[in-house]
């Protein structure tokens, strides 16, 4: 018998903003939705909500395109079995039951057999991998074409992929894909816009641990005209994360940035010089320094 696997302890949000994100998809479709019992600080909604069939499913689809990821893990020996279609589907079916998805309470235990919790940011990056298009809801065609593409068909072995899909985030080309994803599948159906309470506790999933800006980032949006954030804006704030400085020395106020920023950089300038964090250099600026110096010896 399998000894369960130790679950992860999430890092990427704190208690009380995974609660914040979750009050938030209950607020937003409140009487459209029946609420069930939430779940502990899941960045998953813990409403139930009528979704199309996978038979119709990708006419409905509100994410646009997205990179399809592509799998580096390691390739199974002679000894492994080969992956099974059919074993993957009867795996689907242990949590879907009759209702052809994968829905809240199911993604519940679907995240304890795989000891990951609801809200680590490994489950938004399974997502993406399967191309889900709702948040918390895993339909079947979602299910099978992503667990193909991973050569996943039972919880072992999903569970062998977690430090690939861990180690997706820090490739820079992997995880631009999956920040540009998360936009379109936090984002309501009927909006082209990320409510601004949404679009920050996403925000601090994907940016909170890297972005040292990113705590004054949110204060100015809390305190801005702004009432949600678009995908230009959504967009540009990873691009300005990775290459600004934290002083914004080498911010281009003539550059191609959206309104939004501008007025950031300009907000941030005219606070007291005691509340601005010190300066600390970009990844990209870290990475060019030294193979300059690298250059020298």
């Amino acid at each position: 018998m399998v000894s369960p696997t130790p679950k992860e302890t999430p890092v990427q949000l704190k208690p009380q903003q995974c609660g914040k994100l979750v009050e938030l998809v209950r607020k937003r479709e409140a009487g459209h939705t029946q609420l069930v019992k939430p779940n502990k600080g899941s960045i998953m909604p813990v409403k139930k909500r009528k979704l199309p069939d996978s038979e119709d499913h990708g006419h409905k689809c509100k994410i646009t395109s997205f990179p399809r990821p592509q799998v580096r893990g390691v390739k199974p020996n002679g000894a492994e079995r080969q992956f099974s279609g059919k074993k993957c589907l009867a795996w689907f079916h242990k949590y879907a039951g009759a209702e052809k998805m994968v829905g809240p309470e199911a993604m519940e235990k679907f995240c304890d057999d795989i000891g990951v919790e609801p809200e680590n940011i490994i489950m938004l990056v399974l997502a993406w991998h399967l191309g889900a298009s709702k948040m918390g809801y895993f339909t079947k065609d979602e299910w099978l074409s992503g667990m193909t593409v991973l050569q996943c068909d039972c919880t072992e072995r999903l569970q062998s992929k977690l430090d690939y899909m861990r180690s997706e985030l820090n490739d820079a080309a992997a995880f631009k894909n999956i920040y540009r994803y998360a936009f379109d599948f936090a984002r309501d159906t009927n909006q082209r816009s990320l409510d601004m309470d949404t679009a920050t506790s996403m925000l601090a999933l994907l940016l909170g641990r890297t972005w040292p800006l990113f705590s004054v980032f949110r204060q100015f949006l809390e305190q801005s005209k702004y009432k949600g954030l678009n995908k230009d804006q959504w967009y540009n704030i990873l691009e300005f994360s990775r290459t600004i400085s934290t002083d914004l020395s080498n911010y281009d106020e003539d550059g191609a940035w959206p309104v939004l920023l501008d007025e950031f950089v300009e907000w941030q300038k005219a606070r007291p010089a005691s509340l601005r964090p010190p300066c600390v250099a970009t990844k990209r600026e870290g990475e060019r320094k030294l193979s300059a110096e690298t250059t020298q010896l």
